[in-house]
């Protein structure tokens, strides 16, 4: 029981976690809308052949950052709910426990996703993100990747039922 009730507190935490980020971004939407402006511009890099790739609509770095929010809402939402069918099935069969594993696993994906590709990836690579000083922001999303990976992986691992 002590394995799942902490598979259910680690569930928990992280959709609150990706909850409050989101919260965060919504409520005080200037703070981190300058970074993904900045980011999509590609303004803030040395010369390079690679500003071809840079996006320079305010239209489409509001909508952007929209779709940044709503994917760290759905995470949590998605992460939360399935910390809850988890606390539901705590007292059941493995096979139960496991089966409920699916809206939580479903939701810290989701979070995985934003982070990995989003930020690393797209904001990373694809933006040139590391060479942007100040609004380089692949530090912070690694530390989402990894808590966000290995809770995903610890809530992943199969139950048993003991004999």
């Amino acid at each position: 029981m002590t394995v799942r009730l902490t598979k259910i507190a680690v569930a928990f935490s992280t959709g609150f976690l990706i909850l409050l980020v989101a919260l965060g971004n919504a409520l005080d939407y200037g703070a981190n809308f300058d970074v993904v402006q900045h980011i999509l511009s590609m303004d803030m890099i040395p010369e390079s052949p690679l500003k071809w790739r840079a996006i320079t609509s305010p239209a489409l770095h509001r909508l952007c950052y929209l779709f940044i929010i709503g994917v760290e809402f759905v995470s949590a939402a998605v992460t939360l709910y399935g910390a809850w069918a988890l606390w539901q099935a705590r007292a059941g069969s493995a096979a139960a426990f496991n089966a409920a594993k699916s809206m939580a696993i479903a939701g810290l994906c989701t979070g995985f996703l934003l982070y990995l590709l989003g930020f690393m990836a797209v904001g990373g690579e694809w933006f040139q993100m590391w060479r942007a000083g100040v609004y380089n922001m692949q530090e912070p999303a690694f530390r989402f990747i990894g808590s966000v990976g290995i809770a995903m992986i610890f809530i992943a691992l199969a139950d048993v039922d003991l004999d």
